[in-house]
């Protein structure tokens, strides 16, 4: 039984939000659990998935970014080696690592709220706890959990915050981007 606090945002996934998840991503969700995060329109922004799907598979993401505009500009920081330079501060800052192990340990204990999946047991998402090797899922997690948990999400938002916020609706000038 876990002894974390309910996550702030999370709410039921219904089927106009799978649906919404398959526009978002062109694919089908598999093994979704809930809503950790919406955006400022209701457009689901971080789902929540189940450690193993439903065709047994391991899944260790349990918290993944769908909104297209926030995947879009995460992926935009992840294309100037942001990712090389946070995982060295890490190695020298000792403090943010610590805090960032932390954020791994707190990734493992939500997940087990879901279920497990002994392969993946000690392994989060994004690299955790010694380096950034995916922003996605770390900015999921700060998302879905909120500020001051995972030290390296947050200062991503921080840095997305004049073109990326799920607190500012940009579904429509996303899909309009996406399109051009």
């Amino acid at each position: 039984m876990s002894t974390l606090p309910p996550l702030p945002y999370e709410t039921p996934a219904s089927e106009a939000d799978l649906a919404a998840m398959r526009e978002q991503l062109g694919r089908e969700m598999r093994g979704v659990r809930s809503i950790a995060r919406r955006c400022a329109c209701g457009l689901p922004a971080v789902v929540r998935t189940a450690p193993r799907l439903e065709d047994g598979t391991p899944f260790p993401t349990s918290l993944y970014l769908t909104l297209p505009s926030m995947v879009l500009a995460v992926s935009r920081v992840e294309a100037t080696g942001e990712m090389a330079r946070l995982t060295e501060e890490l190695g020298e800052d000792p403090q943010l690592a610590q805090r960032y192990a932390a954020a791994h340990e707190r990734y493992l204990a939500r997940r087990a709220e879901l279920g497990s999946a002994e392969e993946v047991d000690h392994v989060s998402a994004g690299g955790m706890p010694t380096r950034v090797k995916c922003l996605h899922a770390i900015v999921g997690q700060s998302l879905a959990e909120g500020e001051g948990i995972n030290p390296i999400g947050d200062r991503v938002l921080e840095q997305l915050r004049p073109v990326a916020s799920i607190d500012v609706c940009r579904c429509e000038e996303t899909a309009a981007e996406q399109d051009a």
